[in-house]
């Protein structure tokens, strides 16, 4: 089976999207960026060749006769044992990283024994946050590890530290960090090397078979039919475009590069062939743009001088919040008197929230007003651009926020009247879907041209 992809590189996550000669979507991936941008475009590519994998699984419980009620409960559980396998491989790999970093003789016994506790923990834990219904922070190994492993490393540095150690080193000289700010050094230095080491994302065979082992009940013989049917399908890359924030640092021809403007105008006239407006709310920038009926640019307006109003903003509140992302929308739509907010920069982002918690203001209504002028910088950029017409879509990360969407219609409703607002589950994949797109362009015109450029590093002509 031939495939075309769009990576879309952005500020904070990756994301791809396969799609097949047809044009029809087979599997999405995403990943949070890092430094390396190879290892990032290899994971989501990997993850969206996996969820490929587990649609041809779907398809094949379908033709066995299994009702949809039953492929919903099989899918269900093996993709939360095969996730689960996916994160006890991570973690022995974050294992094996500490035992390298502990080999250090400056590092005393103390925090050897920690490390040792904290990881066993974590390995302990690690199926409560795969089973039915469990409430993740992250469906990234690093914030779910480094989570787990910063609320492990604090209860036992709580039972283990002498108190003088805080004060001074064993031989009374000068102060030593306590054991927590040890374990967390070593943490912060491995997960760094972690992300960026080869992983097993992309073995299908071997993680599904243990997912397979680890569900609780025996799994049907057709689903293990369906699995073994979907591992050999072959799935060949055809044809490839990168877009997004980081796009001139994919490792990618020249000729397999392209803005994520026309990207994200494309792939939102593919999800919804009537818009007319796009308003992509990203980690680092935002961008309001009009399409045609043919979801060809016609004018666009971008904000990429800092993140003010932009996803990494929020990312800042929570993180001064000690919360995760996903629970900034759901806490802003509980507030009952927003604050007025007029500045959204981040540099100052703290501080500001420090001071306006200190003077006894809600954190739900500060947040609801963090949202509401977050999308009020969004409303300038969509009127400089030429304003919001019907129909108008919202994509990114951002448009999965509540709060977000809650107060972007409200002030599309008063500035311009009803609108028909698009939002769609899958509207992070937004970009990477229009890469695809351009790919697939790509790839007939070419007769294979762009999977050529990929394999020979040579450029190809793109089309408008």
């Amino acid at each position: 089976m031939r495939y075309a992809v769009g990576i879309d590189l952005g500020s904070t996550t990756t994301k791809a999207v396969v799609l097949d000669e047809q044009g029809a979507v087979l599997g999405r991936g995403i990943t949070n960026s890092r430094s390396n941008y190879d290892v990032a475009c290899e994971v989501a590519l990997a993850e969206a060749l996996i969820n490929t994998r587990f649609s041809l699984v779907a398809s094949g419980l379908a033709r066995s006769g299994f009702t949809e009620d039953a492929r919903t409960a099989l899918l269900g559980e093996l993709e939360r044992r095969f996730r689960e396998q996916q994160y006890r491989h991570q973690l022995g790999v974050l294992d094996t990283v500490l035992a390298e970093q502990l080999e250090d003789p400056s590092i005393v016994d103390a925090t050897r024994a920690g490390v040792a506790a904290v990881v066993a923990g974590m390995r302990a834990r690690a199926g409560a946050l795969f089973v039915e219904g469990a409430s993740r922070k992250s469906d990234f190994f690093r914030d779910l590890a480094g989570s787990l492993y910063m609320q492990l490393a604090e209860e036992h540095a709580r039972v283990h530290t002498p108190k003088r150690s805080c004060a001074a080193g064993d031989d009374g000289g000068a102060p030593r960090a306590s054991l927590f700010d040890q374990l967390v050094g070593l943490y912060d230095k491995a997960i760094l090397e972690v992300e960026n080491r080869p992983t097993a994302a992309a073995d299908f065979d071997a993680i599904v078979e243990r997912a397979l082992a680890a569900m609780d009940d025996a799994a049907p013989a057709a689903l293990k039919t369906s699995v073994e049917v979907a591992a050999a399908t072959t799935l060949d890359e055809w044809a490839k475009v990168g877009t997004g924030y980081g796009r001139q640092r994919l490792p990618f021809p020249e000729g397999c590069i392209r803005s994520e403007i026309l990207c994200h105008g494309l792939g939102a006239h593919t999800m919804f062939p009537d818009t007319r407006t796009v308003l992509d709310i990203g980690g680092q920038d935002t961008k309001a743009i009009q399409v045609d009926d043919q979801g060809i640019v016609t004018s666009f307006q971008m904000n990429d001088r800092c993140a003010a109003g932009c996803g990494r903003y929020l990312g800042y509140i929570a993180d001064e919040m000690n919360l995760g992302l996903h629970e900034l929308g759901p806490l802003a739509v509980q507030s009952t008197r927003p604050a007025r907010i007029n500045s959204t920069c981040t540099v100052f982002a703290g501080a500001e929230l420090r001071e306006r918690l200190s003077l006894g203001e809600r954190r739900e209504d500060i947040l609801a007003g963090l949202h509401r002028a977050i999308v009020i910088r969004a409303m300038s950029l969509l009127a400089r651009s030429g304003g919001v017409s019907d129909e108008f879509t919202f994509t990114g990360g951002v448009a999965r926020n509540a709060a977000a969407t809650g107060a972007l219609r409200r002030l599309v409703t008063e500035n311009y009247g009803p609108r028909t607002m698009n939002i769609s589950p899958d509207s992070i994949y937004t970009g990477a879907l229009g890469a695809a797109l351009f790919a697939l362009r790509s790839g007939r015109s070419g007769d294979g041209a762009a999977a050529a450029a990929a394999r020979d590093g040579a450029p190809v002509e793109t089309i408008p």
